[in-house]
């Protein structure tokens, strides 16, 4: 599996979170992983910041926002110019989708917990 840097928004500490679980099997696949969410934290070792990163290197973006409070992030996640945004199931936005698109993004709906499960990611 390419390990395709991944940056996941809406990272939590609390374990029953699907973003928590997503850097957990991110980290269990040696993907590396940016975790960005409300509070500061960590997970298993990998630093949850209220900082919006600015990495060069994100592969990919994978939403755990629903389409209502992701909107203060499309032209952070534009910025970083990924090869894909991964809408987990409950985060689709077709006009985000339809933007990233005409942006040459990948816009994929899809859930990180399978494609991982699956080695599809």
């Amino acid at each position: 599996m390419d390990k395709k840097k991944t940056l996941v928004i809406g990272a939590s500490e609390k374990t029953n979170r699907y973003a928590n679980k997503a850097v957990r099997m991110l980290q269990e696949h040696q993907v590396p992983v940016v975790a960005f969410g409300n509070r500061k934290g960590n997970i298993n070792g990998t630093e949850i910041t209220t900082t919006f990163p600015h990495e060069s290197d994100i592969h990919t973006v994978t939403l755990y926002l629903s389409a209502k409070n992701q909107n203060d992030f499309y032209d952070k996640i534009l910025s970083l110019e990924p090869k894909r945004v991964i809408f987990n199931p409950g985060t689709e936005n077709p006009s985000f989708e339809h933007q990233l698109e005409e942006n040459g993004i990948q816009a994929e709906i899809a859930c990180t917990l399978v494609l991982l499960s699956t080695n599809t990611y």
